[in-house]
């Protein structure tokens, strides 16, 4: 007969679904399936950790939001944010479902063109863009959005000597009333950069202004602050129009929005507090059309949004490597999930659920992962039932930025799967192995011997 594992006796208040001070209990009920394909099977197929992307996922998302967008406003552009999450299998879906590309490097940009994207359905936006970058985005009569004066300079000059005008918007940062105020970027609204910028365009013959960009943030909170946004370039397109008769095509509101991961420190799931893509829609449309653009002239209204459609398409697996007692009793399990590959768990406390039935005995627990380095924490305090060496975990949300900030640190990184709308499994990505990060490798004849 087995001998039963001791389980050190915890005295636990009861309570009926309420919020303590470390927020809601944690939901139990094990995760062993997604889109119809067990857990179990993908770990001994492809091994652990393992990322995992529904394709279902993501069409319902993008779906979702267009219909939201579409109903509410009569011309209405997407446009997938390459940084968001960049694997090409990802990146085809999205276009597959009418979505323009938003890039913000040459290398992305190169990616959307092998992926089959046109030139002119490429939105360029950031202050990295090179010489090189700029004469190719302007050859492909691509949309670039500018960031700074030297930009602009650089367009007028490379545009000259192509013989083409460049189809070129600014970015226009403003206060929205969400402090910190993100001023880095594009030309500052309140204190007339923007307006001098647009000046300048206009009276280049290098150049046609096409365009309005403006990204008031990340991880928003508040619809009313794009409501503001949207004012706000509505004006500016207005001043352009009386001053040289010049209607603006179209008003890109950026990203931003929210998904429903948890953020650090909240009281509440991200589920309860997270604006609807709705709530987003109706806030953004009803500035723009109460705004004063001629009935039959109102500008395309695109949008980059990344996080809140890719989010919740995406699964972390993993596996338990053992469980160990810190120092003031507190229960300590170590997962093969660090921090290299789970990024955003700096500022998400990601759900994470068990990937197999279990007792339900639990217990305050601290995750770490495998690194060693003493901030290669995946949750400083979790709730959950006993996991022994070798079960598995499923960590929810993670595919925005997980797979375009990830390090290769101490271990390689992982494969990633994608799950079809037939429950197929596809890998999009292989593994990283110890022979792909030596092709980058060159060591001086001098150094390849030695004796110890």
């Amino acid at each position: 007969m087995e001998k039963l594992r001791y389980e050190r006796p915890l005295i636990k208040r009861l309570e009926g679904h309420m919020p303590s001070k470390f927020g809601m209990r944690t939901d139990y009920t094990p995760k062993t399936h997604i889109d119809g394909v067990a857990v179990a099977e993908l770990i001994s197929q492809h091994g652990s950790p393992l990322f995992v992307i529904s394709e279902r996922q993501i069409r319902e998302n993008m779906r979702r939001a267009r219909k939201a967008f579409e109903t509410r406003y009569p011309r209405v552009q997407f446009a997938w944010s390459y940084k968001t999450n960049y694997m090409d299998a990802v990146c085809s879906t999205f276009h597959q479902e009418g979505s323009w590309a938003e890039v913000v490097s040459g290398f992305e940009y190169q990616k959307a063109l092998n992926n089959g994207v046109d030139g002119s359905k490429i939105i360029f936006n950031g202050p990295d863009k090179t010489d090189s970058d700029l004469d190719l985005a302007i050859g492909k009569n691509s949309l670039i959005h500018i960031d700074h004066l030297d930009e602009l300079y650089t367009i007028q000059e490379l545009a000259k000597k192509q013989g083409v005008t460049a189809r070129v918007a600014i970015r226009v940062n403003m206060d929205t009333g969400i402090y910190p105020m993100w001023d880095r970027f594009g030309f500052n609204y309140e204190n007339g950069q923007a307006w001098t910028a647009i000046n300048k365009i206009m009276q280049s013959d290098a150049m046609e202004l096409v365009g309005l960009h403006t990204h008031i943030g990340t991880f928003m909170l508040s619809p009313n602050a794009y409501a503001t946004a949207a004012y706000k370039l509505a004006e500016l397109a207005r001043n352009v129009r009386l001053k040289y008769n010049h209607e603006v095509s179209y008003i890109d509101m950026g990203g931003g929005f929210a998904s429903t991961n948890t953020l650090k420190g909240a009281y509440l799931p991200g589920s309860d507090v997270s604006p609807s893509i709705n709530e987003f829609a109706e806030a953004i449309t009803t500035a723009l059309i109460n705004s004063d653009f001629p009935q039959n002239k109102l500008p395309l209204l695109i949008l980059e949004t990344g996080r809140a459609l890719i989010d919740d398409a995406a699964y972390l697996l993993g596996s338990v490597i053992t469980n160990k007692r810190l120092s003031d009793g507190r229960r300590s399990t170590i997962l093969d999930v660090g921090v290299n590959i789970l990024f955003t768990s700096f500022w998400y406390d990601h759900k994470i659920t068990p990937a197999q039935p279990f007792t339900q005995y639990t217990e305050d627990t601290v995750l770490y992962g495998p690194l060693c380095m003493n901030i290669d924490v995946v949750r400083e305090n979790i709730n959950l039932p006993l996991l022994n060496k070798g079960d598995q975990v499923v960590i929810h949300n993670v595919g925005a930025y997980n797979m375009t900030q990830w390090m290769q640190f101490i271990t390689l990184r992982p494969k990633i799967v994608m799950i079809d709308l037939n429950h197929q499994v596809h890998v999009i990505r292989e593994n990283e192995t110890l022979q792909n990060l030596l092709e980058l490798e060159r060591v001086p004849d001098h150094l390849k011997k030695f004796d110890l």
